[in-house]
């Protein structure tokens, strides 16, 4: 059966809807500023289309880098996670943002609770672990939800804490906080969970690790990363 592609009743070129969501969700942009960033190039669209681009085909777009990671990160059975929760406010009231980042800085979960407590810890590390399998070690910081969690999956001896030792999740929650600034804040606990979950997809494919590698080869895994992206969704 033949896949039929999500642009064909667009008349908007794909290249150009790619670019939109890219530049919108990846950078501390605004709407309007990715409208102006577009009009530079010749591309006249409004900051609505762009709002609509975004909203129809970020998640598609999430959806298959993460299928695509999944299936090479469970190939790999040593894993450590780290696993840490910030305070969002959503339309004036304190949410939390449960996240996980592997031992390379790979983001994998992210979700949005009401409440911090062990029922929350709960269904965040079930989620995980239904996505993602198991680890053979879980970094925390020592709040106690973590642990009564950890002990009703049975993995209590898994769980690491340490003063230090969290740093990597912790930094990782920067890019997130520059994107929220930006959008001034969210308004519907629903459109945090899935711009937090979209967000985390596309900065795994573009994060390289360039402080790590070498120029040349940096410029090879962003060329290469560039050329994945501009074929999501093709049919």
């Amino acid at each position: 059966m033949i896949k039929q592609s999500p642009f064909k009743y667009f008349k908007t070129s794909p290249d150009v809807i790619r670019l939109a969501v890219m530049l919108y969700v990846r950078f501390p942009l605004s709407l309007r500023n990715v409208e102006d960033l577009l009009n530079e190039r010749g591309i006249e669209v409004s900051h609505e289309a762009v709002r609509y681009w975004w909203n129809r085909f970020g998640p598609m777009f999430a959806a298959e880098i993460r299928r695509r990671r999944v299936q090479q990160l469970r190939a790999f059975s040593k894993w450590k996670w780290h696993v840490d929760e910030v305070f969002v406010k959503v339309n004036g009231k304190r949410h939390y943002l449960w996240r996980a980042v592997d031992h390379e800085g790979e983001v994998l979960e992210a979700v949005v609770t009401k409440r911090r407590n062990k029922q929350a810890a709960l269904k965040f590390l079930k989620k995980l672990m239904k996505r993602h399998g198991t680890a053979d070690k879980v970094v925390t910081d020592r709040f106690a939800s973590y642990r009564a969690a950890l002990r009703e999956l049975g993995a209590t001896e898994k769980q690491q804490t340490g003063r230090w030792l969290n740093n990597r999740v912790e930094n990782s929650h920067l890019p997130f906080r520059r994107r929220e600034r930006a959008m001034q804040r969210f308004r519907r606990m629903r459109s945090l969970q899935k711009f937090a979950s979209i967000h985390f997809s596309i900065y795994n494919h573009f994060n390289q690790e360039r402080s790590l590698t070498s120029r040349d080869t940096f410029k090879l895994a962003r060329t290469a990363a560039l050329a994945e992206w501009r074929e999501l969704g093709a049919a």
